[in-house]
Order: C-alpha cells, then structure tokens, then sequence
C-alpha cells in the first residue's frame, strides 16, 4: 500500500492531507484491544508464548479464533468481557455490553512448520514493513494523524469523566490539513462523529464537541475562518460500536501508524507476539526512522525492512528521505545495517517486546507516544547516527 510521499513534487506545491482516527469503542478497535488483551496476559506468565489472536464482534457476539502455543493458562472469555467493560460497554441499552454477550473461542497451537523457522532466530513470516517520521511535530509523526488521534483521545476523555452525559463509546475523528511547500500551515476541515444516547439533541453535541473537544485540541492559530466543521454529518448516531458495524482485528492499519503518509506493508499488528515481524519489524523501522530525523540527517525519512520466513536477516533495507537528506541515501542504508540489529531477535531484544505492554497500543496509534513501554519512540541512538554520518 502505498500514500503520500513518494518523490518531492508535493513538497513544492499547495495541496490538502486527510487522516482519521477512531475511539477505542469503535468495533475494529474493540478487536484490537481484544487480541492484544489476550497477548498480554499470555505474556505475563509466559514472555515466550507464541501468539496469533484473531477477534470478531458483532450485536451480541465475540468470537476469538487464533493460534497460540503457550506453557500457561489464560481464561480467554474473561480476557474478552473484563476488555469489553473497560471500554465502556457496560449496558445492554448499547446493543453490546460485557455481561450479556456471547463469548465463542477457536484456537489452536502454532503451525510447526512455521515454529522450525522462528525457533532458531528466523523471521515468523516473509513480508516488507514501513517506518515514517517526520519533523512536522514534536512527536516526529505526520500532522493529520496526529491531530485526529488526539481528538478522538479527548472525546473518549470526556466520556470517561462524564462532562457531558450522552456519550457512548464509539466514534471517529477526521482532520484535513493544508501543506504549503511540504510544511503544515492550517486546518482545512475538521469532523467528530460522536456516538451518543436517544436522548441527546443535535445543538447540545454540537455546541460540546466544538467546545470540548476540537477548540481544545486544534490549535487556535491552525484554524480561519475558511475551516470547515462537521459534527455528526448525517445527523444522528444512536446505534454504534459492534451493534452498528461487525469489527475484526486489523482492519485499522492506517489508524495505526501514519494516517496514510507514506507506505505501509499490509500487515496488521494487534494480536501478533513480536517474533511477527509485521509487529516487530514495523516499530523496528518507526525507531530507525525517527532517529534519522532527530539526528538531522533528514527531515522526512521512510525505512522499508523486508524478510524471508525462517530468515533472520532481512533480504533488503530502503531508506527514503524525500530529497530532505543530508547525505545520501545509501550512505544512511550503511550506517543503519551497521548500527542496528534487524534481525528479529535482536529487535526483541532492543525494543524488549517480550512484555505484557501491547492492549494500550491496541487504540488512538502504535507511533508518536511519549508512553512507558512505547521504546521504538525513543530516540536514543540520534547521536550515533550523527557521529556515524
């Protein structure tokens, strides 16, 4: 898949960038958080417990299917229900909620075909996976996403905390941003579509999500008055979360990571242990490319890893800089193959992934947080990439 990014004729000219977001009652997230529940709690008896979790939701339905090899005991349908309640579906009033729903598993153990490549070093599967990073934000992340993440954080804040008392746990963001020579310059268009009771009125949800959640979020000098809002543009948005729309695990990969910016592999994340180089190599080349930007060796920089099965090694490595490079590129493809280990055991081991830290990435983005447990967000290894250039 691939997006924005590729050659530097955006760069000079005016153009709009759109990414989303959805909140952690969307169904696919509810999947999500599912599958990586799962994970960690296999993880925390068993950190080389070998996990693929797949989830379903639906009206009054979630379905686990999946393989796992593991030396412990995990009460999956308590995982799924204890998730569920955590998210907010607490009432049948929802037309899904943790109590009354039905709970159907469907695992087995890991192929062993596929166990003799991982068991000595080898990559889980054969694949190409992307990192992006951009010196846009703070966060080293795409403008667009990182906007539409943080209204949907803000918008299931304030259901949490009962600011307003209509709110139920689905939703979604959108953000449009306005790029004048490749450099953000303001918001273009902004929408919330906020999942909400029977009883509330369409001035009360509009007047609340202007006032507490996008003038909270967007920065005042981003937006004029040519911004666009759009708040529940159908009108209404009574029936939501699996009730409204089946969910599966993985179906959000842009959400993901870049909002679109730049390429992506296909493969998901959630419900993967990290000998899964679509998990592992993924924050792998997030964390080789955030640190190329913080080092000041580019200003954008896309790195693909790719991988045979049973493969430690991988089979190639692309760094993609937009023309913002320093030096050039083969040069930054040399230092990166002698400064990081890409083999999968050692990205494990750099990155420790062998711990119970990956529901909490299962919502609102794996890159661009400043979270314990997030370690491909560090940036640790700028200096070595500065004095290696």
């Amino acid at each position: 898949m691939r997006g924005l990014g590729k050659g530097t004729d955006k760069m000079k000219n005016k153009y709009l960038f759109t990414s989303e977001s959805v909140t952690e009652g969307h169904p696919d997230k509810v999947c999500d958080q599912i599958s990586d529940g799962i994970l960690d709690e296999i993880y925390k008896s068993d950190p080389s417990g070998r996990v693929a979790c797949e989830a379903m939701v639906t009206t009054g339905l979630a379905f686990v299917a999946g393989e796992i090899t593991t030396s412990c005991y995990v009460d999956i349908p308590k995982i799924i229900r204890k998730t569920i309640r955590e998210i907010g579906y607490t009432s049948a009033n929802y037309g899904f909620d943790y109590l009354t729903c039905g709970v159907v598993t469907s695992v087995q153990g890991q192929s062993p075909d596929i166990a003799m490549g991982v068991d000595t070093g080898g990559a889980g599967d054969q694949g190409m996976m992307f990192g992006y990073a951009t010196d846009e934000t703070k966060e080293l992340m795409p403008m667009p996403i990182t906007l539409a993440h943080a209204l949907t954080r803000r918008l299931s804040h304030i259901r949490k905390e009962k600011t307003v008392n209509y709110l139920r746990p689905d939703g979604k963001s959108q953000v449009t941003v306005e790029y004048q020579g490749g450099v953000p310059k303001r918001v273009e268009a902004v929408v919330i579509s906020a999942h909400h009771d029977h009883k509330a009125s369409m001035n009360d949800i509009h007047r609340d999500m202007e006032k507490l959640v996008i003038k909270q979020i967007i920065p005042a000098d981003l937006m004029d008055k040519d911004t666009k809002i759009f708040i529940n543009p159908t009108g209404r948005f009574e029936v939501g979360g699996p009730q409204g729309d089946t969910g599966v695990t993985g179906r959000k990969i842009i959400v993901d990571t870049y909002g679109g910016v730049g390429s992506h592999g296909g493969g998901c994340f959630s419900g993967k242990d990290p000998t899964k180089v679509d998990r592992s190599a993924s924050y792998m080349a997030r964390y080789v490319a955030k640190n190329i930007v913080a080092s000041g060796l580019a200003k954008k920089c896309e790195v693909q890893l790719a991988y045979a099965i049973g493969v430690a090694e991988p089979v190639s490595i692309m760094v993609n800089t937009f023309g913002t490079g320093k030096i050039p590129e083969e040069k930054i493809v040399k230092i990166v193959s002698e400064n990081f280990d890409l083999t999968p055991g050692g990205i494990i081991e750099k990155l420790k992934l062998r711990r119970p830290i990956y529901k909490q990435t299962a919502a609102y983005g794996h890159f661009g947080r400043n979270e314990e447990g997030f370690t491909w967000e560090e940036i640790d290894m700028a200096d070595v990439l500065k004095k290696a250039a």
